[in-house]
């Protein structure tokens, strides 16, 4: 069995470290030094590195680790989900299969009750462009990412195989995230509300604590669509660009899931509320037809627009539940978030859109 990798602090990636990385690829080859770049903490840890090796020039000398939180709050908030996990499975075992661009994994491995550690390449090596999470895309930008998505959807498509093969995307730990989530629902969004002051308007509230009270049967709404397999965190943050190219980032909760789900949480945070209003229709309409032009039968627009509307009230409670856990995402990005998600649930009149 190999060593472990796994490390709970950016101080623990040293050279007797980076080697047990390198040597799972080149046996032969030395790290010399590890230089750390950066550190950003949010949901999790994210270090960059610069690896002095003697190995091959395919190994990648600036590397790009993903470690537990150093903040309390969010440590606590994806411990009990394991967040992390989800991304070391989702790499060792169904990144292959993604019709989508993602870095390439050099290392990953969780052992329960140690943690867990992913080392990936560093996109930025090659020149790719890393976004942050308030960047507000074009609309011809968020076009690319509606494409390369519906490709993504369409390619897991009501499969069958995902359960059976993939039974921890809908396990007991996403079970245990589901329940969680409705459990501190109310006093979540409560303090969400009280800390995002005027950038959500008062005549929202009285519909988000009802959504917040019901948000079992909300979710129960919102997973009765055809099911695929889903990013779930699709914003400007979690994507690089390559020469104009759309790549996604941060897997820690691919799902199965509704596909228009990804399109409501793209469009309502990674565009200025301005762009959105004048581009959503053409956008979901684009994107119901690459759906039906790589096989999808059945697919509806006006049904897919109902069900978008819908959809906008998860990354408006995503960015709000941000806000009352604190410590996940840089501050003013998460505030602009809110901004720009409120307006898409108050515009649509998302709330109406379900049962609730």
């Amino acid at each position: 069995m190999s060593k472990t990798i796994i490390v709970r602090h950016p101080n623990d990636l040293t050279v007797n470290w980076a080697q047990q990385v390198i040597d799972r690829h080149s046996s032969d080859s030395r790290v010399s030094q590890v230089a750390i770049v950066s550190i950003d903490v949010g949901t999790t840890t994210r270090v960059r590195l610069n690896v002095g090796h003697n190995g091959p020039d395919t190994l990648p000398r600036q590397w790009f680790v993903k470690l537990p939180s150093l903040a309390r709050q969010a440590r606590l908030i994806t411990a009990l989900p394991r967040l992390l996990e989800t991304e070391v499975r989702f790499y060792t075992e169904i990144a292959h299969a993604i019709p989508l661009s993602k870095p390439g994994l050099l290392a990953a491995q969780s052992r329960f009750g140690r943690g867990s550690t992913l080392v990936l390449d560093d996109v930025s090596k090659s020149g790719a462009i890393p976004g942050s999470p308030d960047n507000a895309l074009t609309a011809a930008q968020v076009a690319l990412v509606v494409k390369n998505l519906a490709l993504f959807h369409a390619h897991f498509w009501n499969k069958v195989h995902l359960d059976r093969d993939y039974r921890w995307l809908t396990g007991p730990v996403r079970r245990l995230e589901d329940n969680l989530g409705t459990a501190l629902a109310v006093p979540l969004m409560k303090r969400g509300l009280r800390l995002s002051g005027s950038l959500v308007p008062k005549s929202l509230y009285p519909a988000t604590i009802n959504y917040a009270r019901h948000r079992r049967t909300a979710m129960r709404f919102l997973s009765e669509g055809p099911q695929t397999l889903v990013h779930h965190d699709c914003h400007a943050g979690n994507l690089f660009w390559d020469q104009s190219e759309p790549g996604f980032l941060d897997w820690q909760l691919v799902r199965t899931g509704e596909g228009i789900s990804d399109i409501a949480y793209l469009l309502s945070t990674a565009l200025n509320p301005e762009t959105r209003r004048h581009q959503e229709r053409s956008l979901i309409e684009s994107y119901a037809r690459m759906l039906v032009d790589n096989g999808i039968e059945g697919v509806d627009t006006e049904t897919l627009w109902q069900r978008y509307r819908a959809h906008l009230t998860y990354p408006f409670e995503a960015m709000m539940v941000t806000l009352a856990v604190g410590g996940m995402m840089d501050l003013n990005s998460n505030l602009e978030l809110i901004r720009r998600t409120a307006a898409a649930v108050e515009d649509l009149d998302a709330f109406s859109a379900l049962p609730i």
